[in-house]
């Protein structure tokens, strides 16, 4: 199809309960940076259930998916209500830490994915970073077929739209990056600012560099939209 027919342009909506296996998919298709998850943990169904249920299930209208050609491409998700979400996490965790135990065991996993659940067991919540208390938060995948600057921007604008839209006036987002790919300068020119950072070492068996967790936070009031101010041509 010509570059502005329909197929090639993204559409930006809601999450619908239908789309929740497409989530579940592209949380696992994009989970080893941004590469499939598999090499470093098996199991695909644990994977998505500790990163997505909460968000679609629970809180689906903080969900945004983007589009390509009537396949569900990627999303955004996210939750205003932290307090929520952490008594969600208190009834849910220990179920999916035994589901993890329990097929550690009799599954068996391989190698790798013994490797990844002794992490989540002995080292994971020790190389979180700080996270604001009482504010919203977002995470989002993209798969490669459906990156654009374009439809990222939608996806984005579209979510932080729905924040201010419910008076939230901040955003926090936990982002890996690797080898300083992408620096502080690189997060103000989107209005964020980084305000803590650590060092993840899930991957240390399948990547030599060095790979952090990041918490960046967005002043709604200042910067609205993805990008930051400092992308704007001064005033004439």
């Amino acid at each position: 199809m010509d570059a502005g027919g329909v197929a090639d342009r993204p559409v930006v909506r809601p999450y619908r309960a239908e789309d929740r296996a497409a989530i579940r998919k592209i949380c696992a298709d994009t989970g080893f940076l941004g590469q499939p998850i598999d090499p470093v943990f098996e199991d695909r169904e644990l994977f998505a259930d500790y990163l997505t249920a909460y968000y679609t299930d629970a809180e689906p209208e903080s969900t945004f998916v983007t589009e390509w050609g009537g396949e569900v491409k990627g999303y955004i998700m996210g939750s205003r209500f932290p307090e929520r979400k952490a008594r969600y996490e208190r009834w849910e965790t220990p179920g999916l830490a035994l589901r993890g135990v329990w097929r550690y065991v009799t599954r068996p996993y391989n190698a790798a994915s013994k490797r990844y659940v002794r992490w989540i067991l002995t080292k994971a919540r020790h190389e979180v970073p700080f996270a604001p208390p009482d504010m919203p938060h977002f995470h989002f995948n993209i798969l490669p077929g459906g990156q654009s600057v374009t439809g990222t921007r939608e996806l984005v604008d579209t979510f932080l739209d729905y924040l201010r839209a419910h008076g939230e006036k901040a955003v926090y987002g936990q982002i890996v990056t690797r080898d300083a790919r992408r620096g502080e300068r690189m997060f103000a020119r989107y209005g964020f600012k980084v305000v803590d950072r650590r060092e993840v070492t899930k991957y240390r068996e399948f990547y030599d560099g060095k790979i952090e967790l990041l918490t960046v936070v967005k002043d709604l009031a200042l910067n609205p939209t993805l990008y930051g101010l400092d992308l704007h041509k001064p005033p004439a």
